[in-house]
């Protein structure tokens, strides 16, 4: 809403200064985090005395969770969807496709965790949404972004995929696009939905993630930018940038409350959202693997749950002592805090290989 008021910049030159996207990404990161700073409490004693007897603990995880997380109000999500609403609302850009995109896909993601977190707690169930009907809602509400993408862009690149490390090699994959990018998008917001799992596990690798697609989004964004690194410049996602920031800024302020021992848990409110988040920014920037490199922590959870899954049901044994691989380090003997610390050090080190794709060309 801000940035309209550069509009007027010729009568107020103050109002000049929302003309840039790097001062209202810095806006609204700053925005968002005072927003759940504010309210975070009175949301979480909300939830807290609605839920009674908190998020349900899963019988056949941990032990030791079935004690010490026994109690804990879920549905977290909303402090993050709110602040990061609030923030994208007052200095995005509302004529920009792409933020709409972006927001649509969040939004129903989150939606959509947020029924399964109210059937999980009125139901005192670790059961939620029927998994199929999920999977189908996500599709759909995917499919409907990435083919928004596709017309926004111009043809044939909105429809084709560019490959890391290369400047000029991409593939157009025309109809199957679409497809494409909802299995990337949907597959994103479950990988993050599996990592979520640990007091402060998911949301630090969501915001490492969200700061790498920020520089991104900018840098492609930026005509200048992107022909000196030799990336494809995609009009318009630079503003992308700033829903990057107001992530940042609502998951900082989680992380405060999610910090061990946690007052309040993200659920899939705020996880299926965060995680379709990146999943939209990557098929609009057109950086679709290297989500696959940055977001490398949540494709390995996910993965160690179909390895296992696929395991049981071929042969009868496990791969791992628990899946998401999370929890197997924790059956091998190191402590939730040890487990949390070193996937975020995992997430940074990822991130920095995906930001090398930038001049590794």
């Amino acid at each position: 809403m801000f940035e309209l008021l550069a509009n007027y910049g010729d009568t107020v030159p103050l109002f000049n200064v929302f003309r840039y996207i790097t001062f209202r990404t810095g806006a609204a990161m700053m925005t968002a985090l005072i927003f759940v700073f504010l309210f975070g409490p009175a949301i979480i004693r909300s939830l807290r005395v609605r839920q009674g007897r908190g998020q349900p603990i899963r019988e056949d995880g941990p032990q030791s969770h079935l004690i010490a997380k026994q109690g804990t109000p879920t549905m977290g999500g909303l402090m993050i969807m709110t602040g990061f609403l609030v923030a994208t609302l007052l200095w995005g850009s509302l004529t920009n496709p792409y933020v709409w995109t972006v927001l649509f896909v969040t939004v129903c993601f989150g939606l959509i965790g947020l029924y399964d977190d109210y059937l999980k707690v009125t139901r005192s169930s670790a059961s939620g949404f029927g998994g199929r009907q999920r999977l189908a809602l996500e599709f759909i509400i995917a499919g409907l972004a990435v083919y928004a993408v596709s017309r926004i862009g111009a043809q044939p690149f909105s429809t084709s995929l560019a490959f890391p490390f290369f400047k000029d090699f991409v593939i157009n994959l025309g109809w199957f696009f679409v497809p494409f990018g909802a299995f990337i998008i949907v597959g994103a917001g479950n990988a993050v939905n599996l990592t979520d799992g640990l007091d402060g596990l998911a949301i630090v690798p969501v915001m490492i993630a969200a700061g790498t697609f920020g520089v991104f989004s900018y840098l492609i964004g930026n005509a200048v930018f992107s022909d000196y690194l030799q990336i494809h410049f995609v009009p318009g996602t630079g503003e992308l940038a700033v829903l990057c920031g107001a992530l940042i800024g609502a998951g900082l302020g989680f992380l405060w409350f999610n910090a061990p021992p946690a007052s309040i848990f993200m659920g899939d409110t705020g996880s299926l959202a965060l995680g379709g988040m990146l999943g939209s920014v990557s098929v609009a920037i057109k950086h679709e693997i290297v989500l696959a490199i940055v977001g490398g922590l949540f494709v390995l959870e996910a993965v160690s749950v179909i390895v296992q899954v696929v395991s049981f049901k071929l042969t009868g044994r496990r791969v791992f002592r628990m899946a998401p691989i999370h929890h197997h380090f924790e059956q091998l003997g190191w402590k939730e805090p040890q487990v949390v610390v070193r996937f975020w050090i995992i997430a940074f080190v990822l991130a920095l290989i995906g930001l090398s794709t930038l001049k590794l060309r």
